[in-house]
């Protein structure tokens, strides 16, 4: 170093300096990348254990992530069978529609339900199919009328019968009320329909979405400008069926009555039937000309108004169905998708004629 010239030494320290500095760089680089890395890792585990409530949140009345097959059973209602009735409670979605006669017939929609006593069964007829098919569902039913007779296999419709298929069963005299017509007693249960299904070889998954967009947190309409207070409901069929439903405040459900107040009891579990949430609307309906059981005709393909019903209030709705196949789109009355609280759905569909619908 004596040696060298002062250029010289400049030139040397100065590199010293510069090698210094990147060390210094480096070390400072490598530290932050380590910091961030052990950031990150603390974040990602935070992330992993907290709950997303988009994707973690599930709901009561049906498991969105399934992709089981529905099950839709036609169900009696006619007022002397309603003492055996069973298995409703269980449905996750339950159609009421006109039959012949002033009465209703049931159709409830299962999807991974137990049910170990489900009826009584009773006979199809050709509008309800629209609403086994818009479900995707296997239709499951005792008997049929000749117009669904005709379309069931048009239609392409899965279809178990108690004519003719394995898995139904009547009831054991004791086991119904004395002079409980015979036509009254035949049942199945779930694990029975399963397995004629499987058996007949019908697809059990199905990929279809949901009829209706179900809300994980409480829907509130009570700004919606129709909302109204709906403590009971009314819904008149005919001077043979009448269905009311009184709000219980404490569990947030509707009880079901029948005609003349008489609670709705479901016979499996000897409790009485409730909703969370009802949709009501009228169509026309009429007699088929020369029909000799006087069956009637349907007219639920096209559009119209009706009403959502959860939690005490009311809000005004609209329907619309394209097709026999496609599903029933509601929505609100602005057009906005209709959202409905996590519960069983009761949507009844009542005549225009003699048919009333009142909520107070």
């Amino acid at each position: 170093m004596k040696n060298l010239s002062k250029k010289q030494k400049m030139i040397i320290g100065c590199s010293i300096i510069v090698v210094i500095l990147i060390a210094i760089a480096v070390v400072v680089l490598l530290t932050k990348k380590n910091t961030n890395k052990n950031n990150n890792e603390t974040a990602n585990k935070v992330l992993e254990n907290k709950p997303n409530e988009e994707t973690t949140t599930k709901l009561n009345i049906i498991d969105l992530d399934s992709n089981s097959r529905p099950y839709a059973v036609m169900i009696n209602n006619i007022n002397e069978a309603r003492s055996v009735q069973s298995g409703i409670s269980k449905a996750y979605l339950v159609y009421e529609i006109l039959a012949e006669g002033g009465i209703t017939r049931l159709m409830a929609v299962f999807k991974d339900a137990s049910v170990t006593k489900l009826g009584s069964i009773r006979s199809a007829r050709d509008y309800y199919l629209d609403y086994a098919l818009e479900n995707d569902a296997i239709f499951v039913h005792w008997g049929w009328s000749p117009q669904a007779q005709i379309d069931i296999p048009a239609l392409g419709v899965s279809n178990l019968n108690g004519l003719y298929d394995q898995g139904f069963y009547r009831l054991s005299p004791g086991e119904y009320p004395a002079g409980l017509a015979y036509e009254h007693t035949g049942f199945t249960n779930m694990d029975n329909i399963k397995a004629a299904a499987e058996q007949k070889g019908y697809r059990l998954t199905s990929d279809q979405a949901t009829l209706l967009n179900y809300s994980t947190k409480p829907v509130d309409y009570t700004k919606d400008s129709s909302s109204t207070d709906a403590h009971n409901v009314v819904l008149t069929y005919s001077n043979y069926t009448q269905v009311t439903y009184e709000y219980d405040e404490e569990n947030k459900v509707y009880k079901r009555y029948n005609l003349n107040n008489q609670a709705n009891i479901d016979h499996e579990t000897n409790e009485q039937v409730t909703a969370k949430n009802i949709i009501a609307y009228q169509v026309n309906c009429y007699t088929i000309p020369n029909d000799e059981k006087n069956r009637i005709k349907v007219e639920n393909i096209g559009s119209g108004s009706g009403y959502y019903i959860s939690e005490g209030k009311a809000v005004n709705i609209k329907w619309s169905k394209s097709s026999r196949t496609a599903q029933t789109k509601y929505t609100l009355e602005d057009g906005t998708e209709l959202k409905v609280n996590d519960g069983n759905t009761f949507i009844q569909i009542l005549p225009i004629s003699g048919g009333s619908i009142r909520v107070s």
